[in-house]
C-alpha cells in the first residue's frame, strides 16, 4: 500500500509513500512533496530536490498530529528507510515499529531509530505495483 500511495507524489527523482497503522487501521498516510499551497514541483532545474520538499513520513506524522488519532505505539510502513530528520519525528511521535522496503544509502536515520528502541523490519517486495 505504501508503494501505491507513493504514486501520488509529483517528485520525479524518487517517489516515497508512508502509512501509519494502529490497531490494524490506517490512521494516516503521506507521500513526499511540497507543502500545502506550493506548486507541485519537487525538483530544481538542475534536478536537485528543492529544500522545502517534505518527506513522506513527515507528511504522515504531521497529518496524524492534526487529527484526533494518536500515533503512540503505531507502525510506520514506508517505501524507503527514513533519514535522520524523519527518524527524530518518528521517535517523538511514539511510533514503535518501522517497516520499509528499500534501504537508503545513508543509514543514520536507521541507526538512531535502533538506538531509540524502535523495531525495524526491512521487507523487500518482489513487485511494488
Amino acid at each position: 500500500m505504501a508503494h501505491v500511495w507513493a504514486k501520488n507524489s509529483y517528485c520525479e527523482r524518487r517517489q516515497v509513500g508512508a502509512l501509519i497503522v494502529k490497531n490494524r487501521m490506517i490512521i494516516s498516510d503521506g507521500y513526499n512533496g511540497t507543502p500545502s499551497g506550493f506548486e507541485n514541483v519537487c525538483e530544481e532545474e538542475n534536478n536537485t530536490t528543492k529544500a522545502y520538499v517534505l518527506h513522506a513520513e513527515a507528511n504522515a506524522i504531521t497529518k496524524v498530529a492534526k487529527s484526533n488519532n494518536s500515533s503512540d505505539g503505531a507502525t510506520l510502513y514506508i517505501t524507503d528507510s527514513p533519514c535522520m530528520e524523519c527518524a527524530k519525528l518518528i521517535i517523538q511521535s511514539g511510533i514503535k515499529r518501522v517497516v520499509f522496503d528499500r534501504r537508503y544509502r545513508i543509514t543514520d536515520g536507521l541507526d538512531l531509530l535502533e538506538r531509540a528502541g524502535v523495531e525495524l523490519e526491512e521487507l523487500h517486495l518482489k513487485s511494488a505495483d
